[in-house]
């Protein structure tokens, strides 16, 4: 069992949604928050209204010297949760290039660029919790979702490839793949989403996978996950028949 209790967390994409509400639950066990996100009044009204010590860091995800700035002003961090993302439903018919570009720069590249500040510092010292946030659409190709579901797979490989790294040593790694939670971003959607979750619902998965010290990923919500982690086992005829 994680103690989060004077640990300082820097998460990324904490304005709204998951990330959001995630803050609430750290703050609540005890954590000092970094908040970034690019939304500057909705950062500061957050970290006043949290039950810990919090500040905001205002942060492009998109642009290397915004990344760059932000860390050296969050200074040293024990924990990294990456929750900042952008989404369009959209069809490789229907290819908006800026939209795509967005999702893989934000979702993905920010990702690595935000690690590029944080990693070698904690391998330096051997200790750190990074959390990363792929999506159970990540696991294998889904029409409608050119620019989402190939984001996402990407940061969940990263995250695969970064827990075989940091094997044994004091740098821990950890994946949650959520299904759909309401925010704006599922507010886009024009189809049913089963068994969609809250923010608060959603966070509280999350804190429960990183509370857990021996526990690389977690799926959730559980039942719907097996669809999409058993899809991976079709054969290319069966899944795209079902799923195309």
């Amino acid at each position: 069992m994680s103690d989060f209790r004077g640990k300082r967390y820097w998460l990324v994409g904490a304005s709204e949604g998951l990330g959001r509400a995630l803050a609430y639950k750290l703050g609540a066990a005890g954590a000092e928050l970094i908040l970034s996100a690019r939304d500057t009044d909705r950062l500061e009204a957050l970290a006043r209204d949290l039950p810990c010590r919090a500040r905001s860091v205002p942060m492009d995800v998109r642009d290397d010297d915004s990344v760059a700035q932000a860390a050296r002003a969050a200074g040293q961090v024990d924990g990294l949760v990456y929750l900042a993302g952008v989404y369009w439903p959209m069809s490789s018919r229907a290819w908006e290039a800026g939209k795509v570009t967005a999702m893989a720069d934000v979702n993905f590249t920010g990702a690595v660029r935000v690690l590029g500040q944080v990693v070698p510092d904690m391998v330096a010292r051997d200790t750190g919790h990074i959390v990363l946030t792929g999506s159970l659409s990540g696991f294998r190709g889904l029409p409608g979702a050119i620019g989402y579901v190939a984001s996402k797979s990407g940061v969940m490989a990263l995250a695969q490839s970064m827990r075989a790294d940091m094997w044994r040593t004091g740098v821990r790694v950890q994946l949650a793949n959520p299904g759909f939670i309401e925010t704006r971003l599922t507010d886009k959607n024009d189809f049913h989403m089963p068994f969609l979750m809250t923010p608060e619902a959603a966070a509280q998965e999350m804190f429960e996978l990183m509370c857990d010290e021996h526990r690389f990923e977690k799926h959730f919500p559980w039942a719907f996950s097996l669809i999409f982690r058993a899809s991976r086992f079709l054969p290319d005829w069966a899944y795209y028949r079902l799923f195309a």
